[in-house]
């Protein structure tokens, strides 16, 4: 593969690599390297020779060897490298794209605007990812943090995690329902949802979430949003990785917060 991007300080490194027989198409993504060391050598452009090992919780790669150097360039950076650091935005109060329907794994019409009154955590994933890092670890996030959430004593129950897909095309809601019941999903708090390559892309668009089709799959950065049962952006996790603790915590205070803002708003109601 090509090195397009190094990040020595997390240990991983976005390659655009070859496809990797019966397993994945080549496509262009982020690895993570299981000695660092590995990557003081190497610089953007050079082509390499690297193992994949995958397990059923993590990935790695390792026995990264440099074919041939990279060339002086000076043109701009591949889009991939630059996206970092870009800035969130926050979805306007009215925006229309709040009363799209989407449809769910139940194949029921939804909209964002039908879970006003909910702590909302939200992540883009498709199931397909061959990772178990990436899209499986988003999974596995809102599975562990939805059985912590409901073992709370007297805990909260406005709240509900939203997975929506961006393979829009292969992603029915039969496809999402099998994929829910892998993670022992409670459509009570967890819906997966699909709709038009339009209204997902634009959905992805104002969370910040960068797709591009590759060879059949998809390279994505990662986002996972918690909104305040009042519609308020409280937080973005712009990572993948274990988040469950930190979603919990997070769901926590997004259904405090709502419940005395809603307790204020009845007290503060004049009688009829």
């Amino acid at each position: 593969g090509v090195v397009k991007q190094l990040k020595a300080d997390d240990g991983t490194i976005l390659l655009s690599h070859e496809a990797i027989s019966n397993y994945m198409n080549a496509m262009t993504m982020p690895f993570k390297v299981k000695e660092p060391k590995e990557l003081t050598d190497l610089r953007p452009g050079d082509q390499v020779s690297f193992r994949l090992s995958v397990t059923d919780t993590e990935s790695w790669i390792d026995q990264v060897a440099k074919i041939t150097a990279s060339t002086p360039r000076s043109a701009p950076l591949d889009p991939l490298e630059e996206r970092v650091e870009e800035r969130m935005l926050p979805i306007p109060t009215h925006h229309p794209l709040l009363d799209y329907k989407f449809t769910n794994e139940l194949g029921q019409q939804v909209s964002l605007s039908d879970f006003r009154g909910q702590a909302l955590a939200i992540t883009f994933f498709f199931t397909r990812c061959p990772i178990p890092d990436y899209c499986p670890r988003l999974s596995k996030n809102f599975q562990e943090a939805s059985t912590r959430l409901g073992l709370i004593t007297a805990g909260p129950t406005n709240w509900h995690f939203l997975s929506v897909s961006f393979d829009t095309q292969f992603d029915s809601p039969r496809v999402l329902k099998a994929y829910g019941e892998m993670y022992h999903y409670d459509p009570a708090h967890w819906s997966f949802l699909v709709g038009s390559a339009e209204s997902v892309g634009e959905l992805a668009g104002l969370s910040n979430v960068k797709v591009e089709r590759d060879a059949g799959s998809f390279n994505h950065n990662f986002r996972t949003l918690i909104i305040d049962a009042a519609g308020h952006l409280q937080m973005v996790f712009p990572t993948g990785g274990d988040l469950s603790s930190a979603i919990v915590d997070e769901i926590l205070k997004a259904a405090n917060v709502t419940n005395r803002s809603l307790e204020h708003a009845s007290r503060s109601a004049p009688s009829p």
